[in-house]
C-alpha cells in the first residue's frame, strides 16, 4: 500500500514532561511556516492516545516522562499503529542503550539535546523529507576514573542492574549469569571508576545518566 505524501505545514505533536524544552519546542514550531503544533503533553503513556485524536505527522518524543511508560516504548507502538507517522527521540539522557532500541523500534530520528549537532528545525524538516538523522554515539559521560566509552556492553548492563540496589544473585538471574561471574564484572567497574563501593559506584551511575533502570524494568 503507498502510504499518502505529506506536505508542508506539518502537523506536531511535542511528548516532554521538561517545561523549558517543550516551551521551546512550542516557540521552534509556531515560529515556523514548516510546521504546526497540535498537543503538547507531558506523558507518553497518553501519546498514543494523542496520536489517534490528534492525527499529527511528526512527534517529538522525550525519552522519560510523567508516568511508567518509556517515550521509546510509546514510540513503537505508534509506529505500529500508524506507520506513517515520522517520529523523532528527543533526550538530555546519555543511556547508552537509547540509540539502538530506538533504532530496533523503528524511530525516524534521534536528537540529544544539549549536544545535538544538528539543529531541530533543520532535523524535523529532514525527517520529514525522508531521512533517517542519529548522531554516530551518545554523548561520552565520565564516572569516576573512566568515561564510558571504556566500558563493554556487558558491563554497562550489570552497571544498570546494580543501581537497583538488589544482590547478585537477584542481578545474575535478570542476566542469566552466576553470581560469581556478576562480582568479577562489579569488581572490574570499581577498578575501572576506582570508587571504593558499588554502593558509590550504583548512585554515581545513576546520577551520571549513563544507565537508567526503567520502572518497566522493575522486578
Amino acid at each position: 500500500m503507498t502510504l499518502m505524501k505529506q506536505f508542508p505545514p506539518y502537523r506536531v505533536l511535542i511528548v516532554d514532561d521538561q517545561e523549558m524544552p517543550r516551551q521551546l519546542f512550542e516557540t521552534f514550531i509556531e515560529t515556523s511556516e514548516q510546521f504546526r503544533l497540535v498537543a503538547s503533553i507531558r506523558s507518553a503513556e497518553d501519546a498514543l492516545a494523542y496520536a489517534e485524536s490528534t492525527d499529527p505527522d511528526l512527534v517529538l518524543m522525550d525519552v522519560c516522562t510523567e508516568g511508567k511508560m518509556s517515550g521509546l516504548e510509546a514510540a513503537k507502538l505508534i509506529k505500529q499503529a500508524h506507520p506513517r507517522i515520522r517520529i523523532i527521540i528527543v533526550t538530555s539522557m546519555p543511556e547508552y542503550s537509547y540509540l539502538k532500541r530506538a533504532r530496533e523500534a523503528g524511530i525516524d530520528s534521534f536528537w540529544y539535546k544539549e549536544a545535538a549537532k544538528t539543529p531541530l528545525l533543520e532535523l524535523m524538516e529532514r525527517t520529514m523529507q525522508g531521512e533517517s538523522l542519529y548522531p554516530d554515539q551518545a554523548p561520552e559521560v565520565k564516572l569516576g576514573l573512566a568515561v564510558s566509552t571504556e566500558f563493554s556492553e556487558r558491563e554497562l548492563e550489570v552497571l544498570r542492574e546494580l543501581t537497583s540496589g538488589d544482590t547478585n544473585n537477584e542481578i545474575a538471574a535478570r542476566l542469566y549469569m552466576s553470581p560469581y561471574t556478576v562480582r568479577d564484572y562489579v569488581q572490574t567497574l570499581l577498578e575501572k571508576t576506582g570508587f571504593r563501593s558499588r554502593t558509590e559506584l550504583a548512585v554515581r551511575a545513576r546520577e551520571s545518566g549513563l544507565v537508567i533502570r526503567e520502572e518497566t524494568e522493575e522486578e
